[in-house]
């Protein structure tokens, strides 16, 4: 998924860009600047991954600031836990 559709997942969330916005302490209009431009500041990241309770997380947002959380070694070769 690109960052662009991230933010369009997060404001399918929320319920729109307003309620994203007010989610993540912002207005309407840097949401949609934020997904107009298919990027976001980590600060912004960090409030969308809070808002969404982790469903977008910031790691897929800004992958060049924080990697995927690490996975346990049954995870790591396929089995459930």
């Amino acid at each position: 998924m690109t960052v662009r559709s991230l933010i369009q997942a997060a404001i399918t969330l929320a319920g729109s860009e307003a309620k994203l916005g007010d989610a993540c302490g912002v207005s309407q209009s840097a949401i949609w600047k934020a997904k107009k431009a298919g990027r976001v500041s980590g600060e912004l990241a960090v409030r969308i991954d809070r808002a969404t309770d982790g469903a977008i997380p910031k790691h897929r947002l800004r992958p060049d600031l924080w990697e995927p959380p690490a996975r346990g070694p049954a995870e790591a070769h396929g089995v459930a836990a």
